[in-house]
């Protein structure tokens, strides 16, 4: 690319003589000088002494930039031949009449030879100057393809267009004018060049990178609505799933409980001991139900939306484990809960009161889609460089075609619900919000026979021993 940037950037110069070119043509004129007087102590004929000097010509019309001194070069050729070789030497005179004659032919023949030798080198470095802006365009298209911000887009379409032109540019955006503020809506691009004007080939470059820019920037504009646009229709879908969830679902607990404390209120006095029990039970658990609700939609709305920060801490997770068991739902008694804790001692980085809201969650959904009496385990182990928490249940378990759903927020499964009998969807997707918090995943499996095995897996801690 250096070579073909050197081509462009002598091209305009092309008619402008210098001393360099200057240079170069006194000294092949020497040398052709010096070759013929070899070949004259050695007894060559004329001939080839004027080809020579039409070598010469030509290599002095190749190698320098004005066709001028091709010219130069073909006169002070023969210039040369007639001083040099001619008898009288060392004069412009001739004895021959042929010689004039001769002088004419070496002269045209040199100017013909410069001539084509400069028409060729001029083609090849045109060819060679649009090779060059053919591929910057080409690159251009493929830098700003790959660009996923508008600057971005601006910024390369200014180094492409300083590249082709040589020259100091700046390209200006909507987003950016002339006195580096804000743009106005005159216009999406604007360009200023120092320097002379462009050629008409650049110009049409030029126009080519601005057009892309210009495309670049308004599919950016079009993905960055569409991407507005989709987050508008989650967010929409996440109200009406919320909506339609809280008028079914906490409808019900509501109603209960509002309808147990008018009974209280009103006849009291005429119930008995056992149902006043069992009407503070149901109120007692309803209550319980809505506000272990309204903890997981706080929770998983504030680490979804990124809010929420953690404080980590280095626990051991067997300890995190037994103080979680503590909390769950009342109606563990009604089902065989067993701990097996890993003989390892299990380090782990977490927040334990996050953790121990996964280990509530998948203990009580456990609990509340298994029948009475069935086996619930809570298992840890090591894997690998991870600390393994699993859930056990020997129930009816949950079909493979939904098990992909489970994790998803409201998700409530097909007849009944994922997470719970009467539940929004939040538990086990607040689990996997959690789980990934902490660098760490969670999935479902079978447990064979029958049953669910939920395994939640974090980092475990490296432990630093002091010597």
């Amino acid at each position: 690319m250096s070579r073909k940037k050197e081509n462009i950037e002598t091209a305009g110069n092309m008619l402008r003589p210098t001393i360099k070119d200057l240079l170069i043509t006194l000294l092949l004129l020497a040398a052709a000088t010096g070759i013929g007087l070899l070949f004259n102590q050695f007894g060559f004929s004329e001939s080839n002494i004027i080809t020579v000097f039409i070598l010469g010509v030509l290599i002095i019309s190749v190698v320098t930039l004005s066709p001028l001194y091709g010219a130069l070069g073909s006169l002070a050729s023969v210039l040369l031949f007639n001083w040099f070789f001619i008898d009288p030497r060392y004069s412009f005179h001739t004895y021959e009449a042929e010689y004039p004659v001769t002088f004419a032919i070496m002269l045209i023949s040199s100017l013909i030879t410069g001539t084509l030798a400069n028409r060729i080198k001029s083609n090849a470095m045109q060819s060679a100057r649009e090779a060059f802006r053919t591929k910057i365009l080409l690159e251009t298209n493929q830098l700003l393809q790959k660009a996923d911000k508008a600057d971005d887009v601006v910024k390369i379409t200014e180094q492409q267009i300083r590249t082709l032109l040589n020259r100091d540019v700046t390209v200006y955006s909507r987003d950016r004018n002339m006195d580096g503020d804000a743009a106005a809506e005159s216009g999406p691009i604007a360009l200023k060049i120092d320097g002379a004007p462009m050629e008409p080939f650049e110009n049409n470059i030029v126009t080519s990178m601005l057009g892309e820019c210009a495309l670049a920037l308004e599919n950016l504009h079009n993905a960055e609505e569409k991407e507005r646009a989709s987050v508008m229709v989650k967010n929409e879908q996440l109200r009406s799933n919320l909506l339609r969830a809280i008028s079914h679902d906490i409808r019900s607990p509501l109603t209960s409980i509002s309808g147990n404390a008018s009974n209280l209120i009103s006849h009291y006095a005429q119930l008995d001991n056992e149902t006043r029990e069992q009407i503070f039970s149901d109120i007692y658990n309803d209550a319980e139900w809505l506000i272990e609700l309204v903890e997981n939609l706080l929770s998983i709305s504030r680490i979804e939306n990124g809010r929420m920060e953690l404080h980590m801490s280095s626990e051991i997770l067997s300890d995190v484990i037994d103080e979680a068991i503590k909390h769950i739902d009342r109606k563990a008694a009604e089902h065989v809960i067993t701990v097996k804790e890993s003989d390892d001692i299990l380090l782990v980085d977490v927040e334990a009161r996050l953790i121990m809201q996964v280990l509530i969650n998948l203990v009580n959904n456990a609990i509340k889609n298994t029948p009475v009496g069935s086996e619930i385990s809570v298992e840890t182990g090591k894997r690998g460089n991870e600390a393994v928490l699993t859930v056990r249940d020997n129930g009816p378990g949950i079909p493979d075609e939904i098990k992909k759903e489970v994790f998803e927020l409201f998700y409530t499964g097909q007849e009944g619900v994922a997470d719970g009998r009467r539940s929004l969807g939040l538990g086990l997707a607040l689990c996997r919000s959690i789980a990934e918090a902490h660098h760490g995943n969670i999935t479902l499996s079978d447990n064979l026979p029958h049953g669910c095995c939920f395994t939640v897996s974090l980092p475990l801690k490296e432990v630093q021993i002091d010597e």
